[in-house]
């Protein structure tokens, strides 16, 4: 999907530079996150100067992209239907970030999975335009953010780097990290394959971290549904999330990702059935 470019990135905007490009790289291959990664940009640039003329003239062509592409993507629901978007962006970035770590704790390390870590971590922040994140996927975003700055440098430095969570410091150094991830990782990432990216790796434990076996998938999803047992009063809200879950089933479908799907159907009838989650 072919974009209008935009004027040179004023200094303001420094932080969003890498949020662009990787909605450049997917322009192609997922116009949906595309679009998300420009809105997030033109959301953030708001915040932080909306006032300066370079900085009103750059926002303002990047809003024309962002209404183009609006109108090319025309009815997808994944742009009209915010909780249809966010199970996109999410379950993409999750995917990205699965690849990663599998491709790390075989021992596999390499450009893309850098890069794979990395922007996984930013699509992370992208999913803050539906809303604060949550704990899950902060913790998924410092990790991801910690290990492609860490596997950076140790290949840089000529070092063989260890595998998984071993060596991660509690303290939060987002900042450090973010500019070493960006000073020299790859600019192209190629699409996880299926050969390396399993879409039912086991649930994975970190220290203090945990990482779902689906984008989606909740920590305690029961192998059986419970009946229900008498009558059972639903809530609009209890409604609103059984749709939520459903919606978060279809989405992981579209990356066949089939244990994701049911773990979310398997929610979604329990709370129909039981009223509770």
């Amino acid at each position: 999907m072919a974009a209008a470019a935009l004027p040179p990135l004023p200094e303001q905007f420094k932080s969003l530079q890498h949020h662009l490009r990787t909605g450049q790289e997917l322009d192609k291959r997922e116009p949906v996150v595309a679009y998300y990664c420009r809105l997030y940009a033109m959301q953030t640039g708001m915040k932080l100067d909306s006032k300066t003329p370079e900085c009103r003239k750059f926002l303002s062509k990047l809003m024309d992209q962002l209404e183009t592409m609006k109108k090319q993507l025309g009815d997808n629901e994944a742009i009209t239907q915010e909780i249809v978007g966010c199970a996109h962006v999410e379950n993409y970035a999750l995917k990205m970030f699965l690849y990663a770590d599998n491709e790390d704790r075989a021992g596999r390390f390499h450009k893309n999975m850098i890069k794979s870590f990395y922007t996984a971590s930013l699509l992370l922040d992208v999913l803050s335009v539906f809303g604060e994140l949550t704990e899950e996927n902060v913790q998924h975003r410092k990790y991801a953010r910690w290990k492609a700055a860490y596997i950076h440098n140790c290949l840089k430095n000529g070092e063989t780097p260890q595998p998984g969570p071993i060596g991660m410091e509690e303290e939060d150094d987002d900042a450090e990290n973010e500019e070493a991830s960006s000073s020299a990782l790859p600019t192209q990432v190629s699409q996880p394959s299926s050969s390396t990216y399993d879409p039912n790796m086991p649930t994975s434990n970190y220290t203090g971290i945990h990482i779902p076996p689906g984008a989606h998938a909740p920590a305690n999803t029961p192998a059986e549904v419970p009946h229900s047992t008498g009558e059972v009063r639903l809530t609009p809200e209890d409604f609103a999330r059984a749709q939520k879950y459903c919606k978060y089933a279809g989405s992981a479908l579209q990356y066949e990702d089939v244990s994701t799907a049911v773990q979310n159907l398997q929610k979604a009838l329990k709370l129909l059935t039981t009223g509770r989650e």
